[in-house]
């Protein structure tokens, strides 16, 4: 073959190459659009089985109308990416639905009957520089006129975006709503302040996870002087209640005998019961007679401290802003039961002043721990976390059990009645159940401010409006546990997914270590700042020393040499827990320096070793070949 040939082969060959690529690009283009790969490490890019579940299970048609402002919107790259997303994902949702689903794509161009019936719907627009509105939402319905919006797609709740679609197809796949009783001291329909009264301006808000309950389910709230369960309820949710009478305590537990599901919340310290004036919440709750029936020890005077759990806050000390507090407790994937569908994918909970359950002696039930502490963790005295709430010194008072305790089980199996003497308890009620038809069912956690806004949810203006974007799995803890006590549990899945919460495990421990480095120092310090301050000040003002008169201007030599060594020492103890910090923040930007050039360097590294190594293999076959 002549050079020129050779020439017009390479030529040729690149040609039909590029011919080739091009034509792929073409066809995978008009075939693949909607099919990714997903490499992330919690598959948040693939639906979940619980939306196909949803989407097999649809008896009835439901229309999804997807209203997005194209021509408005194209100067903003971002909502323009989003909403392709966003469009591909219901694309999806009708392509698994087999005809199910029906999908509409809505343009509410300025001044168009779109426009006007995207915000009869209740769509929210987007005001943009120009005056126009940008609608960026989605309407569902079903045969029988329900109607499920989602006002716009906001790009902060990108990670719920699977969950908020789904949780809508379900709510109009299921018109007849379960009946969740509540039974509770909080004003949970109608707010306490905190986050919700921020939302709207004012008090009087409900809690975030009773809005998240109300669209499920149909809600009743049980009057304070119930004397029995109606009939319809399917699940009793209990939550920091007050003190109930012989009566009310007898109808919960026949309720729980005769096969009905209970989701309890007591609390040895209920902060959100004394956060804003909560009325006559108590600070603590127990149910003493049925946790013994059910099987279940807990003490409403103890409270947990957790070392390796504990949340830093902000604190009012200008040296050391920050410090951890060992009873607001930050759980992770390590502090959850994964073979439990109301725990198996919660990412993390935030909660404070817990109190601890474990199975009582001689329980005939089964106790399941759900959420537990860490190995870290012992127990304070409630009185001591009311009245002196100071980091230090609870950390300092925390004597570490050396293994994991309950904060949150699952109570199975069968059970008895705590009150043997029913007819007594209860005059004129029903024929007591003496023993459980059946195994009970009952979800226990010793906290009540899991439902506090403030711990797991943050507020962001989105074009004028309030948007709540969680940080934290609290209200899917809450509503998992309904759905699974429901028999529900397709949205679990979902509903977990959402929070990719990822610590900086290394970093934290990094903190915990210097913190037990220079803490007990610092306690010492300021121990002998207090005598000496003491001493100081008697003898300025002719006080008295051990009990002797001294006088403020006949101080000796001796005592002028001891004041002046404090002084060294405290100027030594400062430096060095100044070079405690200063080794803390080097330790976190050194590790910061690798992860960067891990993250810089590995990824092309890895790439360039496999192509030494694919060269190298390439070498030795065509010198195998030549040789033969």
């Amino acid at each position: 073959m002549t050079p020129l040939s050779r020439r017009l082969y390479a030529i040729t060959a690149l040609a039909l190459a590029a011919i080739i690529f091009v034509a792929l690009n073409i066809a995978a283009d008009a075939t693949l659009t909607t099919e990714r790969i997903d490499l992330t490490q919690n598959g948040v890019y693939t639906l979940a089985q619980g939306t196909r579940n949803i989407i097999a299970n649809l008896k009835e048609p439901v229309t999804l109308r997807f209203f997005y402002s194209k021509q408005v919107a194209v100067q903003y790259p971002q909502i323009n990416i989003y909403a392709n997303r966003v469009r591909d994902l219901l694309r999806e949702y009708a392509a698994l639905s087999h005809g199910k689903i029906v999908l509409e794509e809505v343009n509410p161009e300025a001044y168009s009957p779109e426009e006007d019936e995207a915000a009869a719907d209740g769509l929210s627009g987007a005001p943009t520089d120009s005056g126009e509105m940008v609608y960026f939402g989605l309407v569902g319905t079903n045969s029988i006129d329900g109607r499920e919006t989602i006002p716009f797609f906001s790009q902060d709740r990108e990670n719920f975006l699977e969950y908020d679609i789904t949780s809508l197809l379900y709510r109009l796949s299921a018109p007849k709503k379960a009946k969740l009783g509540i039974l509770t001291s909080l004003p949970m329909d109608g707010g306490g302040g905190g986050m919700q009264a921020m939302m709207g301006g004012g008090g009087g808000q409900p809690y975030l996870i009773y809005q998240e309950l109300a669209k499920s389910y149909d809600t009743a709230m049980l009057d304070p002087s119930f004397t029995s369960i109606p009939p319809d309820i399917d699940v009793l949710m209990i939550a920091h209640p007050g003190e109930l009478t012989q009566a009310q305590s007898y109808a919960i537990d026949q309720f729980v005998l005769g096969g009905g599901h209970a989701l309890v919340f007591v609390d040895p310290y209920s902060e959100i019961s004394q956060a804003g004036g909560q009325g006559s919440a108590p600070v603590s709750s127990d149910l003493p007679q049925l946790f013994r029936a059910w099987g279940i020890f807990y003490n409403p005077n103890k409270i947990v401290g957790d070392r390796a759990l504990a949340q830093r806050v902000q604190i009012g000390d200008p040296r050391n802003p920050v410090a951890s507090y060992p009873v607001w407790l930050h759980l992770t994937a390590a502090n959850f039961d994964s073979s439990d569908q109301v725990t198996s994918s919660l990412q993390t909970l935030n909660l404070a002043s817990t109190g601890v359950l474990s199975p009582s002696k001689n329980a005939t039930t089964t106790f399941t721990p759900l959420v537990s502490t860490s190995n870290q963790a012992g127990l304070l005295d409630a009185a001591q976390v009311r009245f002196n709430p100071r980091p230090q010194d609870l950390m300092a008072s925390i004597e570490p059990t050396g293994h994991p305790m309950a904060i949150a089980a699952r109570i199975s199996g069968i059970a008895r009645t705590a009150y043997p003497n029913g007819a007594a308890t209860a005059p004129g009620a029903a024929r007591q159940i003496m023993v459980s038809k059946g195994p009970i069912n009952v979800i226990v956690m010793a906290d009540s401010d899991i439902f506090d806004d403030r711990f797991w949810v943050r507020v962001e203006d989105l074009y004028g409006k309030k948007v709540a974007v969680p940080y934290a799995d609290n209200a899917a803890f809450v509503i998992n546990a309904v759905e699974n006590l429901t028999g529900s549990s397709d949205l679990i899945s979902l509903r977990t997914r959402a929070t990719n919460d990822r610590p900086f495990t290394l970093v934290k421990q990094l903190q915990a270590d210097a913190q037990s480095q220079y803490q007990q120092e610092a306690d010492a310090l300021q121990t002998r700042l207090t005598d000496t301050e003491s001493r100081l000040h008697a003898l300025q003002q002719g006080g008295s020393t051990n009990g002797q008169p001294v006088n403020s201007a006949s101080l000796t030599p001796e005592q002028q040499t001891e004041i002046q060594q404090f002084k060294r020492d405290v100027y030594d103890t400062r430096r060095q827990l100044r070079d405690v910090q200063q080794s803390l923040r080097e330790s976190i930007d050194l590790l910061g320096n690798i992860l960067a050039w891990v993250n810089i360097l590995l990824v092309p590294l890895l790439v360039a070793l496999f192509a030494v190594v694919l060269a190298a293999v390439r070498r030795r076959r065509r010198a195998r070949a030549i040789a033969l």
